[in-house]
């Protein structure tokens, strides 16, 4: 563990807080521009982390500790590991996007949309740095109100609906996990330590096996909403439908995410035997989710629902790959939530363009788009491509990845697990061709814009980050893997359920990451 002495990670969760009090204070027709700013230079902060981290070193680094409710052993601990290092910049670039995307989207309660979106942006970043568990949950918890706003405020026809859906669904979650947070302090306080929230210092505790199982169920729980694993995944869709486009940037992109995180920050290290039992119970309902959220995905006509759907089938093969527990399954799922943010994010941006040029996101009505909007088709059909996996783009390298550690841990897992790529490539073309170059369907078929330069300015890093990791996916997987080791050390005592890799898989695996060059080949 190392100590940073300039407390960068608590500037960048304060940052935007900053910006939503200065939208708050100054007149109506600043908002955008100060949001943009916060944003910018929030994103700008994510940033130095990656080029200030020590690679190869294990533990946590930026280290900030400083004493909060110290009769309850509650702290202000932040720090980042391989696990959160990528996380961030996700959340701040996202956020970022999200502002540019909400410019002309937003006629009304200005000023309480954009503090809304600010004070999200500083939840998600607490929850990713937090290391005192009940830090934690107050960052969890803080941003879900402001998601629940800009569904039930801003949102589609059903927006109250899916706002309560959404926070019913969230909340019920989170008070298990609070449960489980003060249990896990008085053992800590039971084994001869302090009560505390410290997460470092459960990490040490030997948590006993008659707790174990129902601590995971709690933990899980709620982290397996947010995923959202099958069956808990019902909310998703219609947050996604009636969201704004930038809340649902922001829902798929980094919300998400959030489950998974939860589960290889608490549920691995804390509960390794439970882990063991559960195991495949989890994978069942993530193969389930896998199946079934592709099956739905290819059966709907709304679009942005279609997305949806196509979340719970990449989401249910990320928990899939991460209860492999092998290293490969690990590194593709931290490098699959990226790609998933980034690629899922992309699409929502361009179903909200077509929405707003079109009026419907009914794929009954649309058509004929490739020849009329070349430019936004050219970004659709790359954003497409790197959610099917074609080799080159971002979402090869997770999905080579997870379907290797799926192999490893078992065969038929793997052959199961593939079912997602075949099925993701069948509904995403299939989307693509309806969309772009079919013949247009809609009744009104006057003329409308291209791309603006704004919205060229949100997709094209986009699109150029897809094709980065796509091809130098190293950046990624070298600062995952000592995390990802120390992931399966603490999770799986005594001989590792890590599959022995052969030589061929070892080949593969260097391939993947690092080219030809580096295989020895």
């Amino acid at each position: 563990m190392t100590t940073n002495d300039f407390p960068l990670l608590s500037v960048m969760i304060v940052l935007p807080l900053a910006g939503s009090a200065l939208v708050l204070l100054l007149a109506e027709r600043w908002a955008r521009t100060v949001s943009l700013a916060a944003a910018l230079s929030t994103f700008l902060a994510t940033l130095a982390p990656l080029y200030l981290f020590r690679t190869g070193q294990p533990g946590f680094q930026f280290v900030e500790h400083y004493p909060w409710v110290g009769a309850l052993g509650i702290s202000w601990h932040l720090g980042i590991d391989g696990l959160s290092l990528f996380l961030l910049p996700l959340t701040g670039f996202l956020s970022l996007a999200a502002v540019l995307v909400s410019w002309n989207a937003v006629g009304q309660k200005v000023k309480a949309y954009f503090v809304s979106f600010l004070v999200l942006e500083a939840g998600m970043l607490g929850v990713f740095a937090a290391l005192d568990a009940i830090l934690f949950y107050v960052f969890w918890e803080a941003m879900l109100i402001p998601m629940f706003l800009i569904i039930g405020i801003w949102g589609s026809e059903n927006r109250r609906y899916a706002a309560l859906k959404f926070i019913l669904y969230t909340v019920a979650g989170s008070l298990f996990l609070l449960v489980g947070f003060i249990v896990m302090a008085f053992l800590a306080q039971s084994q001869g330590g302090a009560f505390s929230f410290d997460l470092t210092r459960w990490m040490a505790l030997r948590v006993p096996a008659s707790h174990q199982y129902w601590l995971f169920a709690f933990f899980f729980l709620a982290f397996a909403v947010k995923v959202p694993l099958f069956p808990l995944h019902t909310w998703l869709p219609d947050a996604h439908v009636e969201a704004p486009t930038a809340g649902s940037v922001l829902l798929a992109g980094v919300l998400l995410k959030m489950g998974v995180y939860g589960i290889l920050r608490f549920c691995f290290p804390l509960f390794p035997e439970a882990t063991a039992f559960f195991t495949p119970a989890v994978m069942t309902l993530g193969l389930i989710g896998v199946i079934y959220g592709a099956l739905l995905a290819f059966a709907q006509e709304d679009l942005k629902r279609l997305v949806a759907y196509s979340s719970v089938s990449h989401m249910g093969l990320i928990v899939v790959g991460i209860f492999c527990l092998n290293l490969a399954g690990l590194k593709g799922g931290i490098v699959q939530m990226l790609n998933h943010g980034l690629s899922t994010g992309a699409l929502f941006i361009l179903v909200g363009a077509l929405y707003e040029r079109k009026k419907t996101r009914n794929l009954n009505r649309l058509g004929g788009l490739a020849g009329r909007t070349p430019v936004l088709a050219t970004f659709f059909v790359i954003t497409m491509l790197s959610s099917v996996g074609l080799p080159g783009l971002n979402g090869f390298v997770g999905e080579f990845l997870l379907l290797m550690g799926s192999f490893q841990f078992a065969w038929w897992l793997g052959a199961l697990a593939a079912t997602s790529v075949v099925l993701g490539a069948v509904y995403l073309l299939w989307m693509t061709q309806r969309v772009l170059f079919e013949k247009d369907r809609s009744p009104e078929r006057s003329g409308f814009a291209d791309f603006s330069l704004r919205e060229r300015i949100v997709m094209t890093p986009l699109v150029l980050l897809m094709f980065l990791i796509g091809l130098f996916p190293a950046a990624l997987t070298d600062r995952l893997e000592p995390t990802a080791r120390e992931i399966i050390s603490v999770s799986a005592p005594g001989p590792a359920r890590e599959a022995p890799q052969t030589a061929d898989a070892k080949i593969m695996m260097e391939e993947v990451t690092h080219g030809p060059q580096h295989s020895g080949r």
